[in-house]
């Protein structure tokens, strides 16, 4: 009799285990917020006095902080790239792309995360990816009027003409 409970709780166990149940990540507050946001700002300031390791690392601090702001892994990766880190770069724009998918499965009306992917695959060397995002948002959302007015321009086209964001890229 208590077989069958043991192997019932063990077989349990083994499912949640295999599932792959992840704990609730961890809420960000609204303080922890300002702090990155200052620490982003005197990022800024580092950048425009040319410091980019000062900037990079006030930048990680902000990640670290904030990780679901694309922006700032994007700008963190910017400044892995000034300094020669293509591989930290590279780890910070999947970061980007990751906390990009996230907004933009949160709010699927708003395109604007789904350009920033978009960008952010560019930044990666995976222009074929973007371009497959893009026909896939255009075909999800043929009447929204920011993504006509995206296609009708060539945005994606001009990203990767950009030199300033080839530079930046991988």
């Amino acid at each position: 009799m208590k077989t069958p409970r043991l192997f019932l709780g063990l077989a349990i166990l083994a499912l949640f285990s295999v599932c792959g149940c992840k704990p609730k990540p961890k809420e960000i507050t609204s303080l922890q917020r300002k702090e990155a946001a200052l620490l982003v700002s005197e990022a800024q300031f580092a950048i425009s006095l040319h410091d980019y390791a000062r900037a990079e690392s006030g930048l990680a601090k902000a990640v670290a902080i904030c990780p679901d702001d694309g922006e700032y892994w994007v700008n963190l990766g910017t400044m892995r790239i000034r300094l020669g880190q293509r591989d930290g770069a590279k780890t910070a724009y999947k970061h980007a792309l990751a906390a990009f998918e996230e907004a933009a499965a949160l709010n699927k009306k708003d395109v604007q995360p789904v350009f920033q992917q978009i960008s952010v695959l560019v930044l990666l060397g995976r222009p074929d990816d973007a371009r497959a995002l893009l026909a896939k948002l255009a075909a999800r959302l043929p009447e929204d009027r920011e993504v006509r007015n995206y296609l009708e321009r060539k945005q994606l086209e001009a990203i990767m003409a950009d030199p300033q964001f080839r530079e930046i890229s991988l």
